[in-house]
């Protein structure tokens, strides 16, 4: 979902002990502020690196690390990115290049811009890689990342000389949203060709939520990462507007009034002797409260031994992989054998996935080409909570769900919905705006969730919501966003629930996702959290899921 290119800190870091005074060259020192917005950044002529040489480190200090602080390496005249240093994610309190014989031409030609967002750039250095006498560190996962009270965090250093080397170790823990918490340090010596453990734990007992580690030895980056204290603890209190339910019942009753005309058409090179495969496409709500009504599509399963069979719905995640004139992503379309036990139903909400693609980037279905009118989806008419464009995607979801009772081999007492991110999202929306009680539905780190932490969080989606605020106070845009929040709409859900989240996930982060979580009124829950997974569900999810509907299935 997110559109950029991120290098993120590595789980076994090169650590560096202290560098010989002359083997530093110092660039640029000072304190410039990179602010959210992209702004700024501090110019590096060409003469600056007339003695640099290939091989060398050129290391950005900084400090003050603001949410998703990203730091950007430009030319200076041209404003390409420079040459083997591409925009990445950044934490601790320097970041490292190795001056490539590509970067070196670049850098002494044109020169380099440093900028970014979120953090104060303090210097910029040129270092012998030859001088450096690199320790070797690892922070190994414990306990699942997942704390009753207090963390347990150990920093492995190794020392591969023949020589004692100092290590000075930090961790420093603040919440998701970077608010300080505690500084733990120790200090040691590594014995020669040997190795040491250090464990760390905060001395005073945590609350419930998420917070995030800075491992640091001898001021060097060992990893960053995000755990958990008593994540099904956390609070993320609804804050739905008195009139939220009959905003929802004026759009059902919307939809009800539509007729859906839905028209099959098969895929033949996906249907097979066990089910037929058909692009559906079917009316829904307009963009608004009046207007035409909107055609949107997805891929129906349906078996063809003439028998009532489960019914799964698929949701799909926010269409960041596909840009018009960008890459030539099919929308995903399952055989006829797949699953051959159920009636499936893969929808593709307006404007996206199948709703936006050309004749060419789809499975062949004797259509013609299908346009996106929305541009970003999120930003589509945002603040108008009448025409915004989630209240006619949750439509949409609702609409799945009443075509697949249009049809006859659906066992309407058997409905799941599953979804990853934005489809997680959807999979929350529908089984709360359902005229059809669903048997358990399984959200995969899902977006829409608790935007005032969310915003405070990550940087995406909250420049764009900036971006189109207009003159909307704060409170009035979270006002409007409320209706759209996957933790008001939870609380209207009761049937059993399986989800996951993935702790390092900076697109939907941890929070997030335990917000609906938290709030659903299920008797049957559970969670799998995945300590290292970014925007990813774990490789046994599918299994995961599907396991969990067969055990909450009704036997006939």
């Amino acid at each position: 979902m997110r559109r950029f290119f991120i290098i993120t800190c590595s789980i076994v870091a090169m650590l560096y002990a202290s560098v010989p005074a002359d083997a530093t060259v110092s660039l640029w020192t000072g304190a410039q502020v990179m602010p959210n917005d992209w702004s700024r950044s501090v110019r590096l002529d060409a003469s600056s690196f007339a003695n640099a040489q290939a091989g060398q480190v050129l290391r950005i200090q900084f400090e003050a690390i603001g949410v998703d602080a990203r730091l950007q390496m430009k030319n200076a005249e041209d404003w390409a990115e420079l040459a083997d240093a591409p925009l990445s994610s950044i934490c601790g309190r320097h970041y490292d290049y190795r001056v490539t014989p590509r970067m070196l031409t670049e850098l002494q030609k044109l020169g380099v811009r440093v900028g970014g967002c979120n953090y104060t750039l303090t210097g910029v250095l040129l270092l012998d890689s030859a001088e450096l006498k690199p320790l070797m560190a690892s922070v190994p996962v414990t306990g699942n990342w997942v704390f009753g009270d207090r963390p347990a965090i150990v920093v492995h250093v190794e020392n591969p000389y023949s020589e004692p080397m100092p290590a000075d170790i930090e961790v420093e823990i603040t919440t998701d949203q970077l608010r300080a918490v505690q500084g733990l340090r120790q200090s040691g010596i590594i014995p020669a060709n040997g190795a040491k453990d250090f464990s760390f734990t905060t001395t005073m007992t945590l609350p419930a939520g998420f917070y995030k580690a800075v491992c640091l030895v001898n001021d060097d980056l060992a990893r960053a990462f995000t755990f958990g204290v008593n994540p099904t603890a956390i609070v993320s209190a609804p804050d739905a507007r008195p009139d939220f339910d009959a905003f929802w019942a004026a759009a059902k009753q919307q939809l009800e009034a539509i007729p859906m005309d839905a028209v099959l058409t098969e895929i033949p090179s996906k249907s097979t002797a066990a089910r037929k495969v058909y692009l559906v496409e079917m009316n829904s709500i307009p963009d608004g409260l009046s207007g035409e009504p909107v055609v949107v599509r997805g891929y129906y399963c349906e078996p063809q031994d003439g028998k009532q069979h489960p019914v799964i719905i698929h949701y799909a995640g926010y269409d960041s992989g596909y840009r018009p004139g960008g890459q030539d992503v099919i929308p995903y379309c399952a055989s006829g054998d797949a699953e051959r036990d159920y009636a499936e139903f893969f929808l593709a909400t307006r404007g996206q996935n199948i709703n936006n693609r050309a004749a060419s980037e789809r499975e062949p279905d004797g259509k013609g080409d299908f346009t996106n009118t929305y541009g970003d989806w999120f930003a589509f008419h945002f603040g108008d909570k009448d025409s915004y464009y989630y209240r006619g995607a949750f439509m949409d979801c609702v609409q799945a769900v009443r075509f697949m009772a249009t049809r006859p081999t659906s066992d309407m007492t058997n409905l799941f919905a599953e979804g990853h991110s934005q489809g997680g999202a959807f999979t929350y929306a529908a089984a709360a705006l359902s005229d059809y009680p669903f048997r358990a539905i399984a959200p995969a780190i899902a977006f829409l969730g608790d935007y005032p932490d969310y915003f405070a969080t990550v940087h995406w989606p909250a420049y764009v919501a900036r971006a189109n605020q207009g003159t909307m106070t704060d409170e009035s845009m979270y006002a409007f966003l409320s209706y759209f929040d996957t933790k008001n709409l939870a609380v209207r859900i009761t049937c059993p629930v399986i989800a996951c989240i993935g702790l390092q996930d900076d697109v939907c982060p941890p929070h997030t996702n335990i917000a609906p979580y938290n709030n659903v009124r299920s008797v049957i829950k559970e969670l799998r959290i995945n300590p290292e997974r970014k925007h990813r569900a774990a490789d046994t999810w599918y299994d995961d899921w599907m396991r969990f509907f067969r055990d909450n299935m009704i036997h006939h």
